[in-house]
């Protein structure tokens, strides 16, 4: 399996435009160059899976996914890597023709099981999953996203890569809350973790965390900064495409529909918005995740 544990630098200091500003300072963890494959959060999600498996002796992953799922495409490239055999359960019937993504996954040896949507809400309960293992003896499951402690243990190394002391704000995109939970989690007294929620429902921190994996004290350090989903989950209407066009002809960063393109027009609003500090150094990170852009028809995104 490849070692992605030897990091490059990957901050990038960025400059917002306008008077706001001014007295803010801000860098983005450029995840999505991690990899070009196991791309932004996912290797810190599925390292610590990967390695129970391994150590467990299990020679086959089944996992879960939509047909344009990031955590799909990079737990079949890792489970090859790693000599392992996957499978992976697909929300929806099968389409006449499959999404790059799931195509990409194929070409990695995933297995494809297209379920329906009614089944695919069931998958974490104990019904379900029993079927999976008569199905699948042996195997090993990751949650959707690489969600679960695991998983969340896994992202906490996320502030391992950097000097994380020199931020007062860190800043990322929630889908599974995995990633947020585990840099709430690493993060120091005094500094705040705030989670943009890309779909809604998720107005409450007790949403993200329902097991009451933070403590008092780490949740006093978690923030939400709600209304900026534009929708829901993937939605993104002109308004949000034009402003990942800008966001991109101003500091060269891409970002995706899904995840980081919501999560920087949020920063921006909110810096415009007086909602930080003076002085504040804050750290975005970019969860990866480009290849959703795919979906889109050519020329709505000028990367």
């Amino acid at each position: 399996m490849e070692n992605l544990s030897n990091y490059p630098s990957l901050l990038q200091p960025l400059q917002w435009a306008g008077p706001a500003a001014d007295n803010i300072s801000t860098d983005i963890l450029r995840l999505d160059q991690l990899h070009p494959i196991i791309s932004g959060n996912k290797w810190f999600k599925l390292k610590d899976h990967l390695q129970q498996a391994l150590q467990s002796s299990c020679r086959h992953i089944i996992t879960f996914g939509g047909a344009w799922s990031n955590h799909l495409v990079a737990t079949a490239y890792a489970a090859r890597q790693a000599g392992l055999t996957a499978t992976g359960i697909v929300r929806g019937e099968r389409p006449p023709a499959l999404s790059a993504t799931l195509t990409a996954a194929m070409e990695y040896g995933m297995h494809l099981e297209f379920i329906s949507r009614r089944e695919y809400r069931e998958k974490t309960e104990p019904r379900f999953l029993s079927r999976l293992t008569d199905r699948y003896p042996g195997a090993y499951i990751i949650p959707e996203g690489g969600a679960g402690l695991t998983g969340i243990r896994g992202s906490e190394d996320i502030l391992q890569t950097i000097d994380a002391g020199m931020y007062t704000h860190i800043a990322c995109a929630i889908g599974t809350g995995t990633m947020f939970l585990g840099l709430v989690r690493a993060s120091s007294p005094g500094q705040l973790v705030i989670g943009v929620p890309v779909l809604k429902g998720i107005d409450q921190l007790s949403a993200i965390d329902p097991d009451s994996l933070l403590s008092p004290e780490q949740m006093a350090r978690a923030r939400l900064l709600n209304g900026y989903h534009f929708g829901g989950y993937a939605r993104h209407p002109p308004g949000l495409l034009d402003f990942m066009n800008e966001f991109y002809r101003e500091t060269g960063v891409p970002s995706d529909i899904v995840y980081t393109g919501k999560l920087f027009y949020a920063i921006r609003d909110s810096i415009r918005k007086d909602y930080f500090p003076e002085k504040a150094r804050l750290l975005l990170i970019h969860s990866g995740g480009l290849q959703g852009n795919l979906s889109l028809a050519p020329g709505r995104l000028n990367f």
